[in-house]
C-alpha cells in the first residue's frame, strides 16, 4: 500500500511540474522580449538562489561532506538542467512560438527512456514503449494540425533544432539525478547546482551582452512578475516536484509524464494570447494524455515483483 501511495503521489508530482513548466514556455515567450536570454535565465535562478539560502544554511552544512565528495556530478547536473536546458530553452523562444516550442520539448520522453536503458539499464516495458509511441503520434498530430500533407511539408525551424538540443540537455540531467537520488541529498544537491549554475551563466551573461551585443533588459511591472514566476515557480516548485517525482517512480516511466507539458502550454497559450482552440488540439491533446496513462499503469507482465522496474547503476 505504501508502494502505492508513493506511485500516486509522484504522478501527482510530476503533473505539478509539468504544469508550471507549461506555464513557462509561454512566460518565457512573452519574457525574451523584455530580457536577453541568457541574463533572463541568469536571474531566474538568482532569484531562486536567494529565495531558498534562508532555508538550506543549516542543511547544507549537515550534508556538506557528501556535497564536497560529489562536486564534479553537482557540477554537470548544473550544466546539463541549470543553466543549458534553460538558458537554451529561451534562445529557442525568440525564433519560434512557446506551443511549437513545447511540442517538440515532448520528444523528451524518448531521450530519457533511451538514456536510462544506456546508463541506468532500466528496462523498458512492452506498454512504457506504446505510451511513448502514442504520446509523440499526438504530438505529431498537433504539429501537423491533423493534415498529413501539413506534416510532409513540415520543416523544423532554428529554434525548434535549439529545443532539441535543450532536451537532451534535459534528458541527460533526469537521468544522472536518477542514477544519484540514492546518493545525494536531493534539497542540498539540488541548492549548490543552481550556485554552480549562476556561477556558469554569469561569464555567459557578460559575453553576450559585451560581444553579442544583446539588448538591454527592460524592468516593468510585467516583467518582474514574469521573473518571479520563473524563478520561483518554474525554478524551485517544478524542480522540487520533478526531483522527488523521478525519485519516487524512476527516470524511464516519469520522462512520459513531460508530454502533457504541451497540453498546459497550449491551455495558457490560448488564456494569455487569445488564440483559438482547434479540434487538431483538442484531439492531438487527448491523444497525449492516454499515452501518458498508457505508460504510467501497472505493468500486466506475469513475472515476479522483485523483478520488476529494476536498473543497476
Amino acid at each position: 500500500m505504501q508502494d502505492e501511495g508513493n506511485k500516486t503521489n509522484g504522478f501527482l508530482l510530476l503533473i505539478l511540474a509539468n504544469m508550471i513548466w507549461g506555464g513557462n514556455f509561454v512566460i518565457g515567450r512573452i519574457g525574451v522580449d523584455y530580457f536577453p536570454p541568457v541574463l533572463f535565465s541568469l536571474m531566474r535562478w538568482i532569484i531562486a538562489f536567494i529565495l531558498l539560502t534562508p532555508f538550506m544554511t543549516k542543511q547544507l552544512k549537515n550534508d556538506w561532506k557528501i556535497i564536497r565528495k560529489h562536486l564534479k556530478i553537482l557540477l554537470l547536473l548544473a550544466v546539463t538542467g541549470i543553466a543549458g536546458y534553460n538558458t537554451i530553452i529561451y534562445v529557442a523562444l525568440q525564433y519560434t512560438t512557446s506551443i511549437n516550442a513545447s511540442v517538440v520539448n515532448s520528444t523528451t520522453p524518448l531521450f530519457i527512456a533511451i538514456l536510462a536503458v544506456f546508463i541506468l539499464r532500466e528496462k523498458l516495458l512492452a506498454h512504457q514503449a506504446a505510451g511513448i509511441i502514442l504520446s509523440v503520434f499526438g504530438i505529431i498530430f498537433v504539429i501537423s494540425k491533423g493534415s498529413f500533407e501539413v506534416f510532409l511539408s513540415w520543416k523544423i525551424n532554428a529554434g525548434d533544432l535549439y529545443v532539441l538540443a535543450a532536451v537532451f540537455m534535459w534528458a541527460l540531467y533526469s537521468v544522472i539525478g536518477k542514477k544519484y537520488a540514492n546518493v545525494l541529498p536531493l534539497l542540498s544537491a539540488f541548492y549548490i547546482s543552481v550556485f554552480l549554475g549562476i556561477l556558469l551563466l554569469v561569464p555567459l551573461s557578460l559575453v553576450e551582452y559585451m560581444w553579442l551585443q544583446a539588448a538591454k533588459p527592460v524592468f516593468t511591472l510585467p516583467s518582474i512578475g514574469i521573473l518571479l514566476y520563473v524563478g520561483f515557480l518554474a525554478s524551485i516548485m517544478a524542480f522540487l516536484s520533478w526531483n522527488f517525482g523521478v525519485h519516487l517512480i524512476g527516470a524511464a516511466k516519469a520522462g512520459v509524464f513531460l508530454n502533457l507539458l504541451p497540453v498546459f502550454a497550449i491551455i495558457f497559450a490560448l488564456c494569455f494570447t487569445h488564440e483559438r482552440l482547434y479540434l487538431y488540439q483538442i484531439i492531438g491533446g487527448g491523444i497525449v494524455i492516454l499515452g501518458v496513462v498508457l505508460s504510467s499503469r501497472k505493468t500486466l507482465r506475469l513475472k515476479n515483483h522483485s523483478q520488476e522496474d529494476t536498473f543497476s547503476a
